[in-house]
């Protein structure tokens, strides 16, 4: 096995600039770590968020620092009290950070076998949405023959949560620009418009009423939202930091149970019921442009970083 590996770091907050690509020496995993050989590595808003500074105050970083939590890739060392896994192992998982390398550590209970046939992007694609979204569901306690509404349906979280949400039996509806309400209309949602107005036209194809809403855009719709669901209770977000304003919980998937929604994911994914579309992929050189890209919106799906 190589003695160095290429990773993407950053030294100090800043714009995309501050990412460069450097060698590292390959380390050797922990108790309960496992050492991946990554092959993909998704991009989520919390790594250019990291990157800036955004969220210093709350989740300072040290640094040098090697951005990434969502990665797919092969298992190429175990540490001492891993079970489970094995030198050769597909898996894919929530990590935290590092997956923008070659090679990335990560905690094995945090990891869970790729579905057979599922593409090493797709799957790099998966675990910071589908926990997210899981969450949120959780959070706004989804029932049955309800109705959500998802305010950035078209993105990775928003369409992740669509699918999880209408194989639970509720009706959704999603917000996105024009272009992407055809793609939300596949995923089994109703399409409507973001942006002012959206009470009203939230309302216009509401037949019966709204029970729950979730903002994974953070745009400022929580005003329309709350006002939709008859108040903050069962409004949830992840996007805007202003939550509080407006009664509403900012929500929060940590790791405690990520392989366990990576496997009902991972069932649902073989199954036909969820399915992720990748946007574009970056090489590790590429990262910066893969956050200016992640920072303009718009993006359907995910953006990946693929190491080879």
């Amino acid at each position: 096995m190589t003695e160095t590996y290429r990773a993407v770091e950053f030294s100090e907050y800043g714009e995309p600039e501050v990412l460069r690509v450097v060698e590292r020496a390959l380390p050797a995993p922990g108790p309960g770590q496992v050492l991946l050989a990554v092959r993909a590595a998704g991009v989520n808003p919390l790594d250019r968020q990291l990157r800036s500074g955004a969220v210093a105050g709350m989740m300072p970083v040290e640094f040098p620092f090697v951005p990434g939590g969502d990665v797919a890739g092969v298992v190429a060392a175990t540490g001492p009290d891993v079970t489970g896994l094995a030198e050769g192992d597909e898996v894919f998982g929530s990590i935290g950070s590092g997956g923008y390398a070659e090679f990335a550590l990560a905690p094995a209970a945090q990891l869970a076998r790729r579905p057979a046939g599922v593409p090493w992007e797709v799957a790099a694609g998966l675990p910071v949405a589908v926990n997210t979204a899981y969450q949120v569901l959780t959070d706004l306690g989804l029932g049955r023959g309800e109705t959500l509404v998802v305010d950035g349906a078209a993105g990775g979280v928003g369409s992740v949560a669509v699918q999880i949400a209408r194989h639970l039996g509720a009706t959704v509806i999603g917000t996105a620009s024009e272009r992407n309400h055809a793609y939300l209309r596949s995923l089994g949602a109703e399409a409507v418009t973001y942006g002012e107005g959206l009470a009203e036209r939230v309302r216009a194809v509401a037949a019966k009423g709204v029970d729950a809403a979730f903002d994974a855009a953070g745009k400022g719709s929580l005003p329309a939202l709350v006002e939709l669901a008859g108040g903050p209770e069962r409004v949830v977000t992840i996007a805007d930091h202003r939550a509080a304003e407006h009664g509403v919980r900012f929500a929060f998937a940590g790791p405690e149970r990520v392989r366990e929604r990576l496997d009902r994911a991972a069932e649902l994914v073989t199954g036909g019921a969820l399915a992720l579309t990748v946007a574009r992929t970056y090489p590790l050189t590429g990262a910066a442009d893969a956050h200016r890209e992640s920072a303009a919106g718009h993006v359907r799906g995910k953006l990946i970083i693929v190491p080879a």
